[in-house]
């Protein structure tokens, strides 16, 4: 029986291969292996984010965050992401999507309507989550068809500061499914969820649940501002 993705990412060698064009932050591609097996990863240390006014410094955490909140939901959307001491130093470790980076969220909402639930399960993580900055390159699709979801840095804000480019279900109601992953949330916090940020922003999160499970449909941006930039 082979080494599992987790064994891999969380004691394999990591080897740089270079760093990813058009970031902000110091974002790098990996390859990881372990007893000769291997695969690739999204490498974010500590050491290379910029400090930001509205997020205080360990952003990577929240990248780590995502990934337990989408686990506690049962919705598998964000890729398996570890805390790993690496080559620049402590950060996050995220296993590589394959998928046709052509495709992003607006391409694949036309020509894809098969997606669109995986796209509603996005679209309730990303209010309880707070997500900031949901453009629409942020959106993989996987060669099983499988919708991923990567770049979750700018979560979990207390203040409400959603910003995404899944609009188009607004006014819906949500699946149950998708309401009973929220209504979870906001009756039972998920603990390694809340070891990872300060305590307001785990209350605004239950906050968030409990409106959005209240509600129980998808909201509407009457505003028209609440999109990221750029929205690719």
């Amino acid at each position: 029986m082979g080494a599992t993705p987790l064994d891999i990412l969380s004691t394999g060698e990591i080897d740089v291969e270079g760093r990813m064009p058009d970031s902000s932050n110091g974002t790098f591609l990996v390859t990881v292996t372990l007893a000769g097996e291997s695969l690739r990863a999204i490498y974010k240390p500590l050491r290379g984010e910029r400090p930001l006014w509205d997020f205080p410094s360990g952003l990577y955490r929240r990248e780590i965050a995502a990934y337990r909140l989408s686990e506690a939901m049962g919705f598998g959307l964000v890729p398996l992401t570890i805390e790993r001491d690496g080559p620049a130093g402590v950060g996050s470790l995220q296993q590589f999507v394959e998928a046709d980076f052509r495709e992003h969220y607006f391409t694949l909402f036309e020509s894809r309507s098969h997606l669109h639930d995986q796209f509603r399960r996005l679209a309730a993580f990303d209010i309880v989550a707070n997500n900031t900055d949901r453009k629409s390159g942020h959106c993989l699709v996987d060669a099983d068809e499988r919708v991923w979801a990567i770049d979750n840095g700018l979560c979990f804000s207390a203040d409400f500061k959603l910003r995404t480019v899944i609009w188009e279900f607004g006014g819906e109601s949500m699946p149950t499914d998708v309401r009973e992953a929220v209504e979870r949330v906001a009756s039972t916090p998920p603990v390694e969820v809340a070891a990872l940020l300060d305590d307001d922003e785990v209350e605004a999160m239950i906050e968030r649940a409990e409106m959005l499970a209240a509600g129980g449909m998808f909201p509407i941006d009457s505003t028209g501002r609440r999109y990221p930039w750029p929205i690719v």
